[in-house]
């Protein structure tokens, strides 16, 4: 299969390429030519199949012309070796934990996936991949993570300097090896320019191989889709399902889109929003009108000119129509996130974190304007990551899992950086 870039400015690429490139050389994002659609029958017998079957199917449809299923095989089962509970919060409303990875992160599958399968692509090869991957929290460690110790690829982490919570940052900040960690006095918007910049400097390009392990790379959002698949399978049977996203950079929601287009009844989608509304206002008024992001205790979500929005686009030729059919918005600020962390575990003592605060509300309010429906909010970090928040709002003291107490004994080892474009390639040169 080819792979055209958004922009559509430049031709297709293959499948490698792609992958490689991470940013098509227009400063477009890579998509499929070809979606290809499930059955009926394929529907029907997914609540039999474990995650890993239901994964590697949805991976052959897409990947299956370029990549032997065996090799397949290999990289979906390697990404997959957690558990992806579906777990009921209330009556008709179910949190889909995509935590339970090695840096308890939703992140952990599509960076794995791409750690691999860029692997695969390089194997005969001893030309240095250079991975360049902006993060607001949880992109960060769980590419680091993915990538560590991997031979002939170095990972540049770049964070906004006090955005992010101390246990994310000493998910990336701790590993050494092949890892590097940039703190940049900015916002996350900031880190994620200076690497868009880097991608499209042709001399740097020369000189280096540069490729992503954003959401902007499409080996790093399509597998974000094999757990939709995975969720509405374990839902009850014959249930209208909705499915609610804490929304950042879009590459987790647009994946939904995306195994939505590939057949998967989800009825309807719902973008959790925090103050960093974009996305919101453009449903409302057909207008996308990017700003400097707000910091929040949402902090993965705080992206002001979200990248996979470009996708969003394409997926629905440009038909605002038809996006605003198919999903819905919802926003809340900090009082409101804070209110609903305590009032879920003060009824339910099911323990939310910030972002997944705002998906299950959002998903909340849309059930109730629809009794015959179900569904699932996806819960993307466990809330651990961010103790102090939750600590705070409970007043109490949240274990640490031991994944994350590991991290937080590593030494901290990063290097200063402005947000200087000048400075960023100086640095990678």
């Amino acid at each position: 299969m080819k792979y055209y870039s958004t922009n559509r400015q430049v031709p297709p690429a293959t499948l490698r390429d792609a992958v490689l490139k991470g940013l098509a050389d227009d400063n477009g994002l890579y998509m499929p030519e070809r979606i290809p659609q499930f059955g009926s029958g394929f529907f029907s017998a997914l609540p039999r199949k474990t995650l890993q079957e239901i994964a590697l199917d949805v991976a052959i449809a897409l990947f299956g012309d370029d990549i032997a299923v065996a090799q397949l095989h290999d990289v979906v089962y390697d990404t997959l070796r957690f558990e992806i509970p579906l777990v009921k919060v209330t009556g008709n409303c179910y949190s889909l934990e995509l935590f339970h990875g090695p840096t308890m992160a939703f992140k952990d599958v599509g960076a794995r996936f791409l750690a691999r399968m860029m692997q695969y692509f390089t194997r005969n090869e001893k030309v240095e991949t250079n991975v360049l991957v902006a993060t607001s929290g949880d992109t960060g460690s769980a590419v680091a993570n993915g990538f560590l110790g991997m031979e002939g690829v170095t990972v540049t982490v770049l964070y906004p300097k006090g955005l992010v919570s101390k246990i994310q940052e000493a998910q990336f900040t701790t590993l050494g090896q092949n890892v590097r960690a940039l703190e940049v006095e900015g916002t996350f918007d900031d880190c994620q320019r200076l690497v868009k910049q880097a991608f499209l400097d042709k001399e740097l390009n020369v000189r280096r191989r540069l490729t992503s392990a954003n959401s902007i790379n499409l080996a790093r959002f399509i597998p974000q889709a094999f757990y939709y698949f995975w969720g509405w399978a374990q839902m009850p049977q014959d249930s209208e399902v909705t499915v609610c996203v804490p929304s950042g950079n879009f590459g987790n929601l647009t994946a939904g889109l995306l195994a939505q287009r590939m057949g998967l009844p989800v009825k309807h989608f719902i973008a959790a929003n925090n103050a960093n509304d974009i996305f919101l206002k453009y449903l409302q008024t057909g207008a996308f009108s990017p700003r400097p992001s707000i910091a929040t205790i949402a902090s993965a979500m705080d992206v002001g000119n979200p990248s996979n929005f470009a996708r969003i686009l394409d997926l629905y030729d440009y038909d605002y129509t038809k996006i605003t059919a198919a999903i819905s918005g919802y926003r809340y600020s900090d009082a409101q996130i804070r209110e609903v962390v305590k009032r879920v575990f003060d009824e339910t003592k099911y323990l939310l974190d910030p972002h997944g605060a705002c998906a299950c509300e959002a998903l909340r309010e849309r059930l109730e304007k629809d009794r015959k429906a179900t569904g699932f909010f996806l819960e993307t970090a466990h809330p651990a990551k961010f103790k102090e928040t939750i600590d705070d709002i409970l007043d109490a003291d949240i274990p640490v899992p031991g994944k994350l107490q590991a991290f937080m004994r590593g030494r901290k080892q990063t290097i200063a950086m402005s947000n200087r474009y000048e400075d960023f390639r100086a640095f990678l040169l």
